[in-house]
């Protein structure tokens, strides 16, 4: 089902971390090869610690900055850079920053319900104490 998305097409929900706009997923596409998203992180906000145990996923940098965490690793990322992230790897996104971060997020292949599954382990150890230290 080839089609054009346009900007004004994206459904976006809002978090208390920011929002996610699901530009391209199963039921959009009829296919389960992929989803894509636009996200935003708020200022002083975080997509904490979790997993997506089928799901292989690529995070675009847009605009603003982040602190990417790839288990135990971690490293600012600024527009242009990307990290990808194998499926079941616990990972975090977190802006440290004063500007909302923009963010294209790819996952392969589509799971769960809407094609998006997570597992949240950031109140689990390591990771709920790991940036503390």
């Amino acid at each position: 089902m080839s089609r054009f998305v346009m900007r004004e097409d994206v459904e976006t929900a809002d978090f208390d971390w920011g929002s996610a706009g699901m530009r391209a997923t199963p039921p959009s596409t009829g296919t389960s090869s992929f989803v894509v998203m636009d996200v935003t992180l708020a200022p002083g906000k975080n997509h904490a610690f979790h997993t997506h145990p089928d799901q292989d996923e690529m995070i675009i940098i847009k605009s603003g900055r982040i602190v990417q965490w790839i288990e135990r690793d971690h490293r600012e990322l600024g527009p242009g850079d990307s990290v990808y992230i194998d499926r079941a790897v616990v990972h975090g996104s977190y802006n440290d920053f004063d500007e909302t971060a923009e963010l294209q997020v790819v996952l392969a292949p589509a799971a769960g319900e809407g094609g998006y599954e997570l597992v949240d382990v950031s109140a689990e150890e390591p990771w709920s104490s790991l940036r503390s230290v």
